[in-house]
């Protein structure tokens, strides 16, 4: 039995098992997991308050019933496409805000205990301007808003996603650590990264020698959740097992955080596909990439 806790991030069940009765089953029955991170894609925080809550209690029941326990509630590939906390337009950074907020009460009604994803990005004029510095400050400000409304709500922790593009915030080791620092004692939960694979191990920003040591030494205990996917690493891939293209060794990652002492962080697959993919298709390519995943990391 592996000493990781391991689970599954539900961005593969986004448009076809939308109904929690049928991911639940899913996770449960053909993966045999436990233990999901709950996408937004799944259940938007902007759709009406009254049928957003009621689509949350109906997925508290089912996840009670199927015995599955949502870790926490993260942002998913529809409303990473926005701008967000960094979005050049007051009204755009406002609705980036409120989404936040309304992201945060949806992920306490669903029953997790975090909320979390990448904070947004800066457009290519605002980059261009230089404008960087007056956008952070600003960032920082929301994420101590956000947090407050998280603590408020019951949750236990937010959750920030590095991502490889210069124009988000963070994207690399430094500023992670400088965003840590200039959070420091002024959050009301703690702030910590999910850590993706993919992500870190970029190479066309990080070169050809990117490697997680860098991350786990530098974030250590500030990060709180690992993304695993399998990559050629020229891309931020998403891919399963076995998949040609990709070349991730999940038993070295496994090895790595022994040595960094990190086997206590939760660990999710996350695993996209083309929406056009046969469900059947899919169905074998997720369950093959668990078992994949389970088999390396014990």
């Amino acid at each position: 039995m592996s000493a990781f806790q391991f689970g599954i991030n539900l961005g593969f069940a986004t448009k076809r098992w939308p109904e929690p009765e049928a991911w639940t089953a899913l996770v449960r029955e053909t993966l045999d997991l436990d233990l999901v991170q709950f996408t937004f894609d799944l259940l938007d925080p902007w759709w009406p308050e009254a049928d957003r809550r009621l689509l949350a209690r109906k997925t508290r029941r089912a996840v009670e019933a199927a015995g599955v326990t949502i870790h926490s509630a993260f942002v998913g590939l529809a409303s990473y496409t926005y701008n967000g906390l960094l979005h050049p337009e007051p009204a755009g950074h406002r609705a980036g805000l409120e989404w936040w907020r309304r992201a945060v009460e949806l992920a306490a009604e669903l029953g997790a205990t975090a909320v979390g994803g990448p904070l947004g990005g800066m457009s290519v004029r605002s980059a261009e301007a230089g404008e960087r510095d007056r956008f952070y400050q600003r960032l920082l400000e929301d994420v101590c808003s956000i947090s407050e409304w998280a603590a408020a709500a019951g949750l236990r922790e937010l959750l920030i996603e590095p991502t490889p593009l210069v124009r988000e915030i963070p994207h690399q080791v430094g500023d992670s650590l400088q965003l840590l620092a200039d959070l420091k004692g002024k959050t009301a939960t703690p702030v910590r990264y999910v850590l993706d694979v993919g992500h870190a191990l970029y190479q066309p920003l990080y070169g050809a020698d990117a490697a997680l040591d860098p991350w786990l030494e530098a974030l250590d205990e500030h990060v709180g959740v690992f993304h695993l996917q399998n990559t050629n690493f020229q891309s931020d891939s998403h891919w399963g097992w076995p998949d040609s293209r990709g070349c991730f060794d999940v038993a070295a990652f496994a090895q790595t955080l022994r040595r960094h002492r990190l086997i206590n962080r939760p660990i999710f697959l996350e695993v996209f596909y083309p929406f056009e993919l046969a469900d059947a298709t899919l169905l074998e390519n997720i369950r093959s990439s668990v078992e994949h995943c389970r088999r390396l990391l014990a």
